[in-house]
């Protein structure tokens, strides 16, 4: 899919997908990163039906994003969210749900916001809300019909670190039942926290895609640090590498059976283990890297 925008009177226009293809598994917990400009809310808007792709076609829940039968089965939190201040939150909720054709659910709207946690602030008008609140409240509205997709734009801005705590349970339990999660963050702990497939974006192309867990930590590599104790030589001998803190060695074990037998063979030899974990990245280090031989590949092109 590619998506160029088109300016009066110009006859280049501003290219934002560059023949993007990607697939979302359903029932998945998926996060798109990248950097700013990298084309991650045209890509959004096309899921949701608002942008049209210049080439290219979207399909989302099996059918096109602008039928209405299709949109009523997504819930979305956008990153710029835009409430009614003077109205309260269940006459709010109310209504989204009238715009999903749904029927009225006084008590369902009412159980959603216990869910997020604004219970307490049922009788206050939106205008008064922080804006933790109104991302609380946004997250409510995405919620209303028990979507198959939910499409989340930085659902945690502006939420302290206890309700961000909260809002993972909530995706995670989403996602237990069957939920399709689209997500859309700057916070990329928050990403590693919540998702089990990434992909990067940058320059409106996908540059890395699939599972968090062989993107960002070593299918093979371990890190293991022992008491003092033993010496160089024995753990060595037992297949593991020093490292440069003291007592921390790396080993390189595909198979559990391999890294059981270098543990037996060091405690064989006196060692003690105080701490064993596997040794890779981080989602930042590696969007950073990932995004950076992007670049080298489009200038070698140039």
């Amino acid at each position: 899919m590619s998506k160029t925008y088109r300016r009066a009177f110009r006859k280049t226009g501003t290219v934002a997908l560059r023949g993007m293809d990607l697939s979302v598994p359903q029932g998945s917990a998926f996060g798109l990163i990248g950097p700013n400009g990298a084309g991650k809310t045209t890509f959004i808007k096309s899921i949701l039906g608002i942008v049209q792709p210049t080439e290219g076609a979207v399909r989302v829940l099996g059918g096109s994003p602008e039928d209405a039968r299709i949109r009523a089965r997504i819930g979305y939190l956008p990153e710029r969210l835009h409430l009614p201040h003077a109205w309260t939150p269940t006459a709010f909720l109310a209504t989204v749900g009238r715009l999903k054709g749904l029927a009225p659910d006084p008590a369902g709207n009412l159980r959603l916001l216990e869910r997020v946690g604004l219970s307490d602030a049922v009788g206050r008008k939106i205008g008064g809300y922080s804006k933790g609140m109104r991302q609380r409240l946004g997250l409510a509205a995405a919620l209303i019909g028990k979507p198959d997709l939910l499409v989340l734009d930085e659902p945690t801005d502006g939420i302290d670190p206890m309700g961000r705590m909260e809002v993972r349970r909530i995706l995670q339990e989403e996602v237990q039942r069957g939920t399709t999660l689209f997500l859309n963050s700057h916070l990329l702990a928050e990403t590693e926290r919540v998702c089990d497939r990434v992909a990067i974006l940058a320059d409106g192309r996908v540059l890395r895609e699939g599972r968090l867990d062989e993107l960002v930590r070593g299918a093979s590599r371990w890190l293991a640090r022992f008491a003092p104790g033993v010496s160089v030589e024995a753990l060595t001998q037992a297949g593991f590498v020093q490292g440069r803190a003291d007592g921390v060695y790396h080993v390189d074990a595909g198979d559990p059976a391999v890294l059981n037998v270098a543990l037996d063979r060091a405690r064989a030899a006196g060692a003690l283990l105080v701490e064993l974990r596997r040794d890779g990245m981080d989602l930042e280090s590696v969007l950073l890297g990932t995004v950076g031989a992007g670049a080298s590949r489009v200038e070698v092109a140039a």
